[in-house]
């Protein structure tokens, strides 16, 4: 294999690193530190041409595929032992059309580098709740995100993705074209292939109200019967979500709750701004709070908190 690796390597425009190669360790790590594998080769892909490259020799090799996207892997599907991880996290390339409403991003992309791009034209899509979520997993995994309730999950607002097969062939799935492809990608499972590039449908707006607010974690049953009526009635440009976490380490947050466990509600409202305020005094009056981040806010900036 190391011949066939050496001729790989002379046509490949991105970079190929293999076991004792500087930076070996870092490149097969992911977020979810308890996943430790040690592939056979990481091919750092510079574009399409290069995940071609990889899935040929990746089959002629039979070789294990492994894909690793720009995001966090918490499964630890990214990486495999002893076979070829196509690592997609160079490729970080974004087009904007504000015409046709309309985003063209590469699968190395994390959604704060897209919403920002998409927000320069008062523009989003159905993304995640945190910037350094990857685009790839998250939309062929469904994608749940604070637009959802109005505007659909981000599998929704897919509208076309090149894909690579197991075979090196490049096809583009969506409703023209290979529609079936196009109705796996968008949770009908996985292994149909290597997503090069997706085209996303953007929906405009400027301004959010949204944030986060805190409550301690004794009173975390009151909190999920609350969470439970006041969603079920508050509009659906309205997204909420319930979190049990510990209290961020952070400026605004006082230094004897840091660390502490808490139950918390994030929320992100896209609708009519003077209507806002209805919305929100529910959450507001419910009870006393330990922290209210709840403010108008920049897309950009509420999935940073």
């Amino acid at each position: 294999m190391r011949t066939d690796v050496a001729g790989l390597a002379e046509r490949f425009r991105g970079s190929l690193i293999l076991p004792g190669d500087p930076g070996y360790d870092q490149a097969r790590a992911i977020w979810n530190g308890m996943v430790d594998k040690r592939p056979a080769i990481i091919a750092r892909c510079a574009g399409v041409a290069d995940v071609i490259d990889a899935m040929k020799f990746a089959r002629g090799n039979d070789l294990q595929v492994a894909v690793r996207g720009g995001g966090h892997n918490v499964a630890g599907n990214a990486v495999c032992e002893d076979g070829l991880v196509v690592d997609l996290s160079p490729m970080k390339g974004i087009r904007v059309d504000p015409r046709r409403r309309t985003a063209r991003a590469q699968p190395g992309v994390v959604w704060g580098d897209m919403d920002r791009e998409t927000q320069a034209f008062d523009m989003a899509v159905t993304g995640g709740i945190q910037s350094t979520t990857g685009i790839a997993g998250f939309t062929l995994g469904g994608g749940i995100g604070w637009l959802s309730r109005k505007h659909g999950h981000t599998c929704d607002n897919l509208l076309a993705a090149d894909i690579v097969t197991a075979q090196g062939e490049l096809l583009t799935a969506s409703d023209e074209e290979h529609q079936d492809l196009f109705f796996g990608i968008r949770g009908g499972g996985g292994n149909f292939g290597v997503a090069a590039s997706f085209q996303y449908r953007l929906h405009r707006f400027v301004h959010l109200v949204g944030g986060m607010v805190w409550h301690p974690m004794e009173r975390a049953v009151d909190v999920l019967l609350f969470f439970r009526d006041w969603t079920s009635e508050t509009p659906d440009e309205l997204g909420a979500i319930l979190f049990f976490l510990s209290a961020a380490r952070a400026p605004q947050v006082p230094e004897s709750l840091q660390g502490q466990p808490i139950v918390a509600i994030g929320s992100c409202y896209a609708g009519p701004p003077d209507a806002a305020e209805a919305v929100f005094r529910p959450l507001r009056e419910f009870c006393p709070t330990i922290l209210d981040l709840v403010s108008t806010s920049h897309y950009v900036v509420l999935l940073q908190q």
